[in-house]
């Protein structure tokens, strides 16, 4: 892995809240970095001749598999107190790089642009990157310990996705192609972290219409099938 001076811009790195629904649980992607019991959200450096959302596809293609990804800035990090040296020479000396000369720069000050990801949880194999030994789906509610400020930019993150819920339509990304009205409920619920009432939330979503009913999905008991639905093309 090439973390040379000469390869990426200075000061400069991004983050990605990863979000993906499991059916039941809102979960994310959290790395934890070999040999030294840190957790952290998946993020990078910015390569000198990429622009910064081209390094962030960049990212989440190396950690999910995945290139069409539904991706939004939405907030930079930027306090004097994010910056602690002593954790970056720690991952450093865990993955036996030198903490002077060509990866000194790695210990300098960076602001953090912050995008948040919204992908099929199905689709996805995570794969660590080279100073990881793992990079695991974590329920929303049963997040590790985050390094730096990782913590809040996760609280951020879910704070835009809530406010953004119906104007930004999460649940086509999150959802399969055709989905019933009691998955698209559970991802509102999931994000919203409480329970709706069935009769509002359909009434509710049916007034916006944005989305397109198909034939119902037979499990057995003819009466008892939900519809599919799908988000329109609009």
């Amino acid at each position: 892995m090439k973390l040379g001076n000469s390869d990426y811009l200075p000061h400069i790195a991004y983050d990605s809240v990863i979000f993906g629904f499991s059916g039941e649980k809102l979960k994310i992607l959290i790395m934890k970095y070999h040999n030294t019991g840190l957790f952290a959200l998946p993020g990078g450096f910015v390569k000198i001749d990429e622009s910064l959302n081209e390094a962030v596809r960049r990212g989440l293609q190396e950690r999910t598999g995945l290139s069409n990804i539904y991706l939004e800035q939405f907030y930079t990090f930027g306090n004097v107190e994010r910056h602690i040296p002593e954790v970056m020479a720690t991952i450093l000396r865990a993955n036996n790089f030198d903490t002077e000369g060509e990866y000194e720069w790695l210990l300098d000050r960076f602001f953090s642009v912050a995008y948040y990801a919204l992908i099929n949880y199905n689709d996805v194999i995570p794969k660590p990157d080279a100073l990881s030994d793992s990079c695991d789906w974590y329920a929303i509610d049963e997040l590790p310990t985050l390094m730096l400020d990782h913590d809040t930019i996760v609280e951020k993150a879910l704070q835009t996705l809530r406010d953004n819920i119906d104007r930004k339509l999460v649940g086509m990304n999150l959802l399969p192609t055709r989905f019933t009205m009691n998955e698209l409920q559970k991802v509102y619920e999931a994000i919203l972290g409480e329970k709706l009432r069935r009769t509002s939330f359909q009434r509710k979503i049916l007034s916006l219409n944005i989305l397109e009913r198909h034939e119902k999905q037979f499990s057995g008991k003819a009466h008892k099938a939900p519809y599919l639905y799908s988000f329109t093309k609009k």
